[in-house]
C-alpha cells in the first residue's frame, strides 16, 4: 500500500507541476502576442482609443441634488441640512 501512495503522490507533483509550467508558458506567449499587436498597431499609425468622455459637471450636479432630494424626502436630511448641501452643490 505504501508503494501505491508514494506512486499517487509522485503523479500529483508531476502533473501539478506540469501545469503550472504549462500556463507560466501561455501566459508568456500572451504577453508577447500583445506587445507584438501594440507594435505593430503603432508602426501602422494606430494611436491608442481616447479615454471615454467624463460626464458634464451638470449632469454630476443633478445626480447630486437628486439623491440629496431622495434622502431629503425618506427623512433623512433636515430641511435646513438639505439647502446647506444643496448650497454647497450649486456653489462647486
Amino acid at each position: 500500500m505504501p508503494g501505491l501512495i508514494r506512486g499517487v503522490a509522485r503523479t500529483a507533483v508531476i502533473a501539478g507541476t506540469a501545469t503550472t509550467v504549462s500556463n507560466r508558458v501561455s501566459r508568456r506567449q500572451a504577453g508577447k502576442w500583445a506587445e507584438q499587436d501594440a507594435q505593430q498597431g503603432q508602426q501602422q499609425g494606430y494611436a491608442e482609443p481616447p479615454p471615454p468622455p467624463a460626464a458634464s459637471g451638470t449632469d454630476d450636479k443633478l445626480d447630486q441634488l437628486k439623491q440629496l432630494g431622495e434622502l431629503k424626502a425618506s427623512g433623512v436630511l433636515t430641511d435646513a441640512e438639505f439647502e446647506a448641501q444643496k448650497a454647497k452643490i450649486l456653489a462647486g
